[in-house]
């Protein structure tokens, strides 16, 4: 059984960006579009699909991406066992920072682009990111000198959850 602690710190965040739902709906209308086209006796396209595969993308454009971003979210919680966070769907279980395995962190302005290459679960010169909006996160320092940034909308309250859990001098 596994045994619940006091949460100190919790944030769930979603991709938001307007320009990303506006790519993704834009995706979804086309196959929208196409599938009623066609099957309503007009032909989608100078090469049209065969009516099986054209709902097959429909289904999977059309249903399924805006279904896959909507379900897309990054769940960060501080509690006395460390830093836990989970990248769902892509994490089946969080990831934990446990107290002994954390050197330091700071919350900090990032570049989410240029640092990182975007949004996501990414990798770039300044470690591993997990981060779903925005430009501020927590860069931790691990033991081992691998720096990893969980991107967060309340970095000062994420932070003061670490101080407590970490035990951070003159707090």
């Amino acid at each position: 059984m596994i045994e619940r602690t006091e949460e100190f710190f919790r944030e769930e965040q979603r991709f938001r960006q307007p320009w990303l739902w506006l790519i993704v709906l834009g995706t979804a209308g086309t196959a929208w579009y196409g599938a009623a086209a066609q099957l309503l006796g007009r032909p989608f396209g100078d090469r049209p699909a065969a009516d099986g595969l054209l709902l097959a993308v429909w289904l999977a454009v059309g249903v399924g991406l805006p279904l896959f971003f909507r379900a897309l979210r990054l769940v960060t919680v501080v509690d006395a066992g460390g830093v836990h966070f989970r990248f769902v769907p892509f994490h089946l279980a969080a990831r934990v920072l446990p107290p002994g395995y954390v050197a330091g962190y700071a919350a900090r302005r990032y570049k989410p682009l240029r640092e990182y290459g975007g949004w996501g679960i990414r990798s770039g010169r300044g470690g591993d990111a997990y981060n779903v909006s925005g430009e501020t996160g927590v860069q931790f320092v691990l033991a081992g000198g691998k720096k990893l940034l969980i991107g967060t909308q309340r970095p000062a309250e994420f932070v003061a959850a670490l101080d407590r859990v970490f035990a951070r001098p003159g707090t």
